[in-house]
């Protein structure tokens, strides 16, 4: 098995996760890890057995490969510099802050003969692999992902925090292209929107509701999917499926009966970079592209202006009450 020199940038929460799956691959020789505080990546470095360093410079021409666990405000400068001086790159969703950033980092890696794989998890979620073999022309979607509060991550609204994971789910699922979106939400715990509703039309017919919120005490991530020939519930934290399947009773009258799938929890982020490493080796399709993230982003970017102009009608609303 070919090793590749592989970097993790950001020593942070998720570039802690990326590390320890990078140094446990086979496939991965970890060489450095980057962050622009000396300590912390030292700290990391020295825990997996690599080289701390605090420049991208200082890992050109030393790695083949890297994750990108930075905030999402420095993930365009980050990877721009790795593909031009050709490393190939996974970086954490969402691609970037802007859309132009999004088709810039695409091109670029596609002008260099790169793979440049977006940070999508739910994607390696082993539920959600076994989810797309009995998926059947999908009507209707509803999504809701729920958590407890924490400080880490609210450099973003629950949208490009939480939401974006199902709206890429919702985007593969349906595979039609979107045609109307309308979300509402509200600031709770922080200044940004910590809980969101979204609706999502699609052209072939299809409606999504997606619902995100980081206001809770339980953590709570489910699917449900209403196609022609029954409804899928899919518990993406127990990685359990069940399908409520529609078959012709005796009588003509539709019947009703239930199969149920339980997978192994499995490990999302490891499968995550062993295709990524597997694409940069086979020169294959990352599982998820830069157009793919972009995507995401876009619908991701026109809630959050909706989310937007929803606060500034309910201020004004108030303000006028006052």
């Amino acid at each position: 098995m070919k090793r590749y020199r592989t970097a993790v940038i950001g020593a942070g929460y998720f570039g802690s996760l990326h590390a320890a799956k990078h140094a446990e691959l086979p496939e991965a020789e970890l060489v450095a890890i980057c962050d622009t505080d000396p300590s912390r990546a030292e700290a990391l470095a020295t825990k997996h057995g690599a080289r701390p360093v605090t420049a991208l410079a200082d890992l050109i021409g030393q790695v083949d490969a890297v994750s990108v666990a930075v905030p999402t405000n420095a993930h365009f400068d980050t990877a721009r510099i790795c593909l031009e001086a050709g490393i190939h790159v996974l970086i954490e969703k969402p691609i970037s802050n802007t859309l132009d950033e999004a088709d810039a980092l695409s091109r670029l890696a596609a002008d260099r003969k790169l793979v440049l794989q977006v940070g999508h998890l739910e994607r390696f979620n082993p539920v959600v692999q076994g989810l797309a073999k009995i998926l059947n022309r999908p009507r209707y979607i509803e999504c809701q992902r729920i958590s407890a509060f924490k400080p880490r991550g609210t450099d973003v609204n629950v949208v490009l925090d939480m939401m974006i994971h199902d709206i890429d789910l919702v985007l593969k699922i349906v595979g039609a292209p979107l045609e109307r979106i309308d979300a509402v939400g509200a600031s709770v715990l922080s200044e940004a929107d910590d809980i969101a509703n979204a609706r999502l039309q699609f052209t072939n017919g299809c409606t999504a509701t997606v619902t995100a919120s980081r206001v809770s005490w339980k953590r709570h991530r489910t699917m449900r999917i209403f196609q022609q020939d029954g409804y899928i519930m899919v518990d993406l934290s127990e990685a359990k499926l069940t399908f409520i399947r529609k078959t012709r009773g005796r009588d003509g009258q539709p019947e009703l009966y239930q199969e149920e799938q339980q997978f192994e929890a499995g490990d999302p982020l490891k499968l995550e970079i062993q295709s990524f490493l597997q694409s940069v080796g086979n020169g294959g399709p990352p599982a998820v592209s830069g157009p793919e993230g972009r995507a995401a982003l876009a619908a991701a970017l026109e809630i959050t202006h909706q989310l937007a102009d929803w606060r500034r009608r309910f201020e004004d609303g108030d303000a006028t009450a006052n």
